[in-house]
């Protein structure tokens, strides 16, 4: 795949909790990041399957295999793999890649692991989670840079693939606020879309949308940054030509909602500690089991967006199988 200016998406070899005191995530400026008009990667047509098949998850936690409390290796290493089977044409990262952003180490644990995609050149799209700030903030976001250098002095980004499918990949630990540098970024981008567009994937680590919890892990229901997200697209979604679809992680586990026509997911099961999750009416996915740990799989169709979700059956079984567990799908606008 050929990307501009020499662009190799997204690969190198080499290389929680935010500081208490000091700066964080949140407050590092953002106004030099380079946020250029039109997608920052572009894959044509031709450089890509047919039909194109992208593989959407996140939470990881890669880091040192003997480490078994804060992420299962086994289901991560084993997920990868799957993943290399279905060979899509990119795999989206909803952040909480590193368990430890501060940890150049747990990098090197996410190349290594990883060399089956590497191997069949599959593009890979991270988005920035909480865990990739663990540390001092400016040095978590070199470790970042070092592991994904096509991304340096970027926090968010842009990816056309092919003529119909456009990615956002925004960073929630930076403010999505209106008015931020972000979200106007952001609707550059939207405003922007080339008119083959059908269906934009946005791509983030908290979610815009989740079954609000009211007695266990609370912390982790949407935020007001997110929450304003949410709001942009119900008001602007409708009057733009693509579908949306949002794909979140930071809930381990698997949700499924619709706003105003926008598609909302939580995809949090690569392999950190699962959660248990007090299901709501506006889930559509209804299923009881648990644990949850799995990958979404989006195919492009003539007239819609395919999505299916795949479910690790049993988490201890001597041989590790997935099985299909949601599907929906995204119809294209009349034009």
């Amino acid at each position: 795949m050929r990307f501009p200016e020499g662009c190799a998406i997204l690969f190198a070899t080499g290389v929680g909790a935010l500081l208490a005191q000091g700066p964080t995530a949140a407050t590092l400026p953002t106004g030099q990041l380079l946020s250029e008009p039109g997608p920052t990667f572009r894959i044509a047509d031709g450089e890509l399957q047919t039909p194109l098949t992208l593989i959407a998850y996140g939470d990881q936690r890669f880091t040192d295999p003997s480490n078994t409390k804060q992420t299962d290796p086994r289901i991560r290493q084993w997920l990868v793999g799957q993943i290399a089977k279905e060979h899509p044409a990119a795999v989206i990262m909803n952040g909480d890649v590193p368990l430890a952003g501060d940890n150049a180490k747990d990098y090197e644990v996410f190349q290594a692991e990883t060399e089956a995609w590497r191997d069949l050149h599959l593009s890979v799209f991270p988005t920035l989670g909480n865990h990739e700030f663990h540390g001092d903030p400016q040095e978590d976001l070199e470790n970042w840079w070092n592991a994904f250098p096509d991304l340096r002095n970027r926090r968010w980004y842009s990816a056309q693939l092919g003529s119909r499918v456009y990615l956002l990949a925004l960073d929630s630990d930076a403010s999505l606020e209106p008015e931020s540098d972000q979200a106007r970024w952001m609707e550059k981008q939207i405003d922007a879309l080339p008119a083959s567009v059908d269906f934009v994937i946005v791509s983030l680590h908290h979610p815009p949308v989740a079954d609000v919890q009211q007695h266990i892990e609370v912390d982790h229901n949407p935020r007001p940054n997110e929450i304003a997200l949410r709001d942009y697209l119900s008001k602007n979604a409708p009057r733009i030509h693509a579908r949306f679809l949002v794909s979140a992680g930071h809930i381990h586990n698997y949700e499924r909602a619709e706003v105003e026509g926008v598609i909302y997911l939580v995809s949090g099961g690569g392999g950190a500690p699962p959660y248990f999750v007090e299901r709501t009416s506006q889930d559509l996915y209804r299923s009881i089991l648990f644990p949850n740990y799995h990958y979404v799989k989006l195919t492009l169709e003539k007239d819609r967006l395919h999505a299916e979700m795949y479910r690790v059956a049993d988490p201890e079984a001597k041989i590790l199988t997935v099985e299909l567990k949601d599907s929906f799908d995204l119809t294209v606008k009349p034009r």
